[in-house]
């Protein structure tokens, strides 16, 4: 009995437990759990997650059934910013270490010792080609040699890589590199022009880590023409990242793509998020069938700065009695101020207050409020609208529920929207300081 409790054992240990991934997180304080999730072209699937110890340890073990492949380690939300690949190959266990300003360092896994080495090798080339057109030298003869190691260099780690899943990147960081010696202009520009020649869009292996949005990112952002206005030169090279992204499947243009409307629409830069929605995504989208997507795009189109607001049914007094109207038929400011508040938010009732004073300060002829309260009944709301006289109300049935809301995206109580006299929306500030902060600039 004791030799098959024995042997019972090992097969579950086989079974159950083929290989880890170690790792050693530091500052350990910063960090309290680690998720492992297997990642392919078009989705994360979520693996298992790790306690992460005092002294900054987690492991991960996985199962005979864990496939090769990349695999992305998360330790902080939101986890689209705080994470990093591992390639798994199913034949050795992974150790590294993780700090928060060096980043990633494996211990083990020859593998990812691999790609690291190469990736370093490579940017001390780099670094050498830098300082070449930094110093402004013209020894022909030193920049070839330059050239000729990164030659060799490349060629031998493509050597050394074959057979592995490493291989795939090292390939697809081939860096362009002259043939014959040329000044620093002719070397940025032709490095601009060669920038996506080595790189495979259609690579399941590429697609499944972040390899290709990392490249998009370095290039949008990272190239530049002194002589153009930087929204033009934004423009410019998404077009060229897109004709290079042509074959690439549309589940993953479309991940891509949203990636980098999602940057532009964290800067605030409505006018290059919606070149790239209206130009790219929409039409993606569409061959997708994906109506969600196509609806988010055309409200934030909908909703940025210069666009006339979604129209909506008010009520304003006249002559002593109230008369059904609209935002889009009001006159009698010029500039008008959208609220969405509640009753039953805190913050509501802390900030609209202060709205109502600051309001106060102003000609009456400069600022109409608007409140729009979101609410599911309206006992409590009418009672606090006698605080507020100057405001025009509006009852937001259904609160979160309600059209006005859809119409605005709104989602979070309160919410601003600035309009000039024509209604068009001229500024969207996060909070009441910042509301105040823009009429002040305006004075």
């Amino acid at each position: 009995m004791k030799y098959i409790s024995c042997i019972l054992f090992l097969i579950s240990n086989l079974v159950f437990a083929q290989h880890t991934i170690k790792g050693v997180f530091s500052p350990p304080e910063n960090y309290e759990v680690a998720l492992l999730y297997k990642v392919t072209p078009t989705i994360s699937q979520y693996v298992t997650n790790a306690e992460v110890k005092d002294d900054g340890s987690f492991v991960f073990n996985l199962d005979a059934n864990a496939q090769e492949g990349m695999y992305r380690i998360v330790y902080a939300v939101p986890q689209e910013d705080f994470n990093f690949d591992v390639i798994y190959n199913k034949k050795e266990n992974i150790e590294l270490t993780f700090n928060t300003e060096t980043g990633i360092k494996f211990k083990t896994s020859s593998e990812n010792k691999l790609l690291a080495s190469y990736t370093s090798s490579m940017s001390m080339i780099t670094g050498s080609i830098t300082k070449f057109f930094r110093e402004k030298s013209k020894d022909s003869m030193a920049l070839k040699a330059i050239f000729k190691t990164q030659i060799e260099t490349q060629a031998n780690y493509e050597k050394l890589a074959k057979g592995t899943l490493a291989l795939n990147f090292i390939k697809a960081n081939k860096p362009y590199t002259p043939k014959k010696f040329v000044n620093v202009e002719t070397y940025i520009s032709n490095l601009k022009t060669h920038y996506f020649d080595a790189i495979d869009f259609t690579n399941p292996v590429l697609q499944s880590s972040s390899f290709l949005e990392e490249r998009m990112l370095n290039y949008i952002f990272g190239i530049s023409d002194d002589n153009l206005y930087e929204n033009t030169n934004y423009k410019n090279n998404i077009d060229v990242f897109c004709k290079a992204l042509q074959p690439a499947p549309l589940k993953v243009k479309r991940i891509l793509l949203t990636s980098l409307w999602q940057q532009m629409a964290d800067l605030k830069n409505e006018t290059v998020a919606n070149y790239i929605s209206d130009k790219y995504l929409i039409p993606i989208a569409k061959d997708l069938n994906d109506t969600a997507l196509i609806k988010s795009l055309s409200l934030f189109r909908n909703l940025s700065f210069g666009h006339v607001a979604p129209d909506f049914a008010l009520e304003i007094t006249k002559d002593g009695k109230k008369v059904a109207s609209k935002l889009s038929e009001l006159k009698s400011a010029k500039n008008y101020i959208i609220v969405f508040w509640s009753s039953t938010c805190s913050h509501c009732l802390n900030e609209v207050p202060q709205l109502k004073t600051y309001v106060e300060t102003l000609k009456k002829e400069d600022l109409k409020v608007i409140a729009i309260a979101l609410e599911e009944e309206p006992s409590k709301w009418k009672s606090l609208t006698q605080k507020f006289p100057n405001f025009i109300h509006v009852y937001g049935a259904g609160k979160w529920e309600n059209k006005i809301c859809d119409a605005y995206g709104v989602f979070e109580t309160p919410t601003y929207f600035i309009l000039d006299k024509e209604k068009r929306i001229v500024n969207k500030p996060r909070d009441l300081k910042e509301l105040m902060d823009y009429f002040g600039r305006k004075k």
